[in-house]
């Protein structure tokens, strides 16, 4: 069965500090039960009209749907790009007892 009441988040950061100062904020407020920081992915996107590539990290939070809109505006106003990448994916299932902790690490 379905289960869109949790969701993972997929933050992209330069390959610096900026990785842990947002997963530090985020749980520190409770707004995210875990954050896995994936290092040195390399991306290639369109930017100013033109193809430009960085190697960044990617942060993929876990956390309640609820919790989206406040996510973002934490994320943005720590982040150092104009446009940062914040995407959201509903969890459509998986281990109960996982998504149970990150409902009640959550606030």
């Amino acid at each position: 069965m379905p289960n869109s009441e949790y969701i993972v988040i997929f933050v992209t950061t330069e390959a610096g500090e900026e990785s842990a100062l947002i997963s530090k904020v985020l749980l520190e407020q409770r707004k995210a039960a875990c954050v896995s920081i994936v290092k040195d992915v390399d991306s290639m996107y369109w930017w100013n009209d033109k193809i430009d590539s960085a190697s960044e990290n990617l942060l993929v939070i876990k956390t309640r749907a609820a919790l989206l809109e406040e996510i973002i505006q934490i994320v943005k106003e720590i982040h150092t790009n104009d446009v940062p990448e914040i995407i959201a994916l509903p969890i459509i299932g998986g281990n109960q007892d996982y998504l149970d902790w990150v409902g009640k690490e959550t606030l």
